[in-house]
């Protein structure tokens, strides 16, 4: 076996120098795997298996005491032993130094950084720019499981975000929701899904199930970038799928930026992303239609981390009261998308969370200058209904109607339940604010002309909603917006 040298581990009582410790492992593990699998892909026979390892962190504490209980993460749930899998340091340094530090100031104990027992993917060595497999053989392509390893789906499931994981005799608990291999499947599915790399997505997300939204944030995007004179010189590029990237005022192109290409056909959900040199940016994400997309995506960027995220799309408004262009703030969902019943059971509320209510509603006010009741009359908080059947209302007997009026539902969409579920089962703050596009249930539905004249009206205010929304999360601590309300009994440190 062809490995590089190992790094026992070493106890820390510096955040930073734990965190050199970490790039050290993974820097000496990822310069092995690429120097074999480029002889590799030479020609070269190799006469042995190659593998290396992620790093890992490890902390160990003889009590539940810790500095501030009105924390919702940074500590662990009680006293044992608790280590994670590292992965991209370089990615998440930033985020792996506020863990550490937590934990440290918590719990008043070193951390333990080494090399961990979880081998590395081949696949997971390259920078996301490069394809290992482009200028491989077939034959030599069949020897590479003889050879390195490849990614193994049992190292990658959810069951730590889910609850389900349960440590064996001897074993350290969860320190993270994701282990590295995970992490790093997810990187490379967004690069997959999106056309662009994973160091462009911000920390504040909005999605959409509509093209018309992403334009106008295209649009806008692309203003920001062409005019230092207008507002918002706080977003220093707006990146494009491709990572084709646009600097503010045609500042220097910086390293990368020139491998940015036009991609020949957009991807399945193209991302386009606002950036912030702290990461506090905007990432918006064409979705599509359907629970399906939804849920893919979701479980992809909840890797990163980020500090919200909030549905902006259309829907099928289903009160008489209720106008076109009239705004639904969910406060509630009926779940009948079903693509996560095994992963948060239908019994399972997904509460609304007051930071980001308050911010949708406060954004509504801001940039419609309505104010108290007479924000009522475009505006109803209320359930939304999400549903996996697009023509819902030829069922027969009325069905799905009955159950949306017993649920006091107020709306109805194919996405907003799947996002919100799934940023609670990812501990990532979440919301919606959806904007009424017809009203099947009274005869109103969409008709091409009348909906290309509705989405050219009401997008350009409703993304300006949701904008103003994330700045006012963002001037919110990151610890008030992880709310306790998204912790299980036994939950991890890292969030």
């Amino acid at each position: 076996m062809l490995t590089p040298p190992f790094i026992a581990p070493r106890r820390f009582d510096d955040p930073v120098a734990a965190l050199a410790q970490v790039r050290t492992v993974y820097e000496s593990a990822i310069a092995h795997l690429r120097t074999a699998i480029q002889r590799f892909i030479a020609g070269e026979h190799l006469t042995q298996r190659v593998r290396a390892y992620y790093p890992h962190v490890r902390v160990r504490t003889d009590t539940v005491a810790r500095a501030d209980s009105r924390l919702s993460y940074g500590f662990v749930a009680g006293p044992g032993v608790y280590e994670t899998t590292l992965t991209r340091p370089d990615l998440f340094g930033t985020y792996y130094l506020e863990q550490f530090r937590l934990l440290m100031e918590n719990h008043h104990v070193p951390l333990e950084v080494g090399t961990s027992r979880q081998s590395i993917p081949v696949h997971f060595s390259f920078p996301d720019d490069e394809y290992i497999e482009a200028t491989m053989l077939a034959e030599r392509q069949l020897l590479m499981p003889d050879r390195f390893d490849l990614p193994d789906l049992y190292a990658m499931d959810d069951g730590i975000a889910n609850g389900t994981f349960e440590p064996g005799p001897g074993e350290p608990g969860p320190l993270a929701l994701f282990t590295a291999p995970r992490v790093d499947y997810s990187l490379h599915r967004l690069r997959h899904y999106t056309a662009t790399a994973s160091e462009h997505f911000q920390n504040f997300v909005l999605f959409t199930n509509y093209q018309f939204y992403i334009d106008e944030f295209v649009r806008l995007g692309r203003a920001l970038m062409s005019d230092p004179d207008q507002g918002g010189a706080e977003y220093t590029a707006f990146v494009e799928p491709g990572n084709v990237v646009t600097r503010r005022g045609g500042g220097a192109a910086e390293p990368g930026d020139a491998l940015g290409a036009v991609p020949p056909h957009l991807p399945q959900m193209p991302a386009y992303h606002l950036v912030r040199d702290d990461r506090t940016g905007i990432t918006m994400v064409n979705i599509g239609v359907g629970p399906g997309n939804a849920k893919t995506i979701t479980d992809h960027i909840a890797v990163l981390r980020p500090h919200a995220w909030i549905m902006l799309g259309h829907c099928a408004g289903l009160r008489t009261t209720q106008q076109l262009g009239d705004y639904v703030l969910a406060h509630g969902y009926v779940r009948e998308d079903h693509v996560l019943d095994e992963d948060v059971p239908l019994w399972v509320p997904i509460p609304p969370l007051a930071e980001v209510q308050l911010a949708l509603e406060g954004a509504v006010a801001d940039v419609t200058q309505l104010r108290g009741y007479e924000l009522k009359r475009i505006m109803r908080t209320g359930t939304v209904a999400s549903t996996d059947n697009r023509n819902w209302e030829l069922r027969p007997q009325h069905t799905p109607m009955r159950r949306f009026s017993q649920s006091r539902a107020v709306a109805l969409d194919m996405e907003s339940a799947t996002i919100a579920a799934n940023g609670f089962r990812f501990r990532i703050p979440y919301g919606t604010l959806l904007c009424v596009s017809d009203k099947p249930l009274h005869g109103e539905i969409k008709l091409p002309g009348m909906a290309n004249q509705f989405y050219r009206e009401r997008v350009d205010q409703h993304l300006r909603i949701g904008m103003r929304a994330i700045e006012l999360l963002r001037q919110q601590r990151p610890g008030q917006l992880h709310s306790r309300k998204l912790r299980s009994f036994a939950e991890v440190a890292f969030q």
